[in-house]
């Protein structure tokens, strides 16, 4: 019996090697994917509306650009979060939806794209509506959250009915 042994944790130790090789995919956690996107998508508008400014900036990252319609380039999440004050206003209301999402195959790095209106009332109190487009890119950070660290907006006309 004791001749065996060896020969038996050797084939059992062989045997684990393998079913690990044969398949990773039952011990890899699931990549992300668009679904991951469009949900990330939907509780940063989340966070916007309840929260703000500090809300919106929670889904930058800190070496983040933005890419603002008819304005210069913005670098950094401190540099952009000095234009957002707008969106502390109740009076503002931005929604946005996801036409489209893609993710790379890294699963570590994504964008979106989609149309935007921005409802908000001009000087004399009247409702105003503005309309655009929008593209972000999402990268995974180190701490394993997602986080914009591109966006870029411009407006459109009004949707035809």
């Amino acid at each position: 019996m004791k001749s065996r042994l060896p020969i038996v944790a050797a084939m059992l130790l062989f045997s684990g090697v393998f079913f690990l090789i044969a398949r990773p995919h039952a011990l890899a956690t699931p990549k992300a994917d668009a679904s991951t996107l469009r949900q990330l998508e939907a509780d940063f508008m989340k966070a916007a509306a309840e929260r703000g400014s500090q809300g919106y900036m929670s889904y930058y990252a800190d070496d983040a650009a933005e890419l603002p319609n008819g304005e210069d380039m913005l670098q950094g999440k401190e540099n952009i979060a000095k234009t957002m004050g707008f969106l502390d206003d109740k009076n503002n209301h931005l929604t946005w939806a996801p036409v489209h999402a893609d993710m790379a195959a890294s699963g570590d790095l994504g964008y979106t794209y989609g149309t935007y209106e921005f409802q908000s009332k001009d000087k004399d109190g009247k409702p105003t509506v503005e309309h655009g487009k929008y593209a972000s890119i999402w990268k995974k950070q180190k701490d394993g959250s997602w986080k914009v660290v591109m966006d870029i907006g411009n407006s459109s006309p009004s949707p035809k009915p």
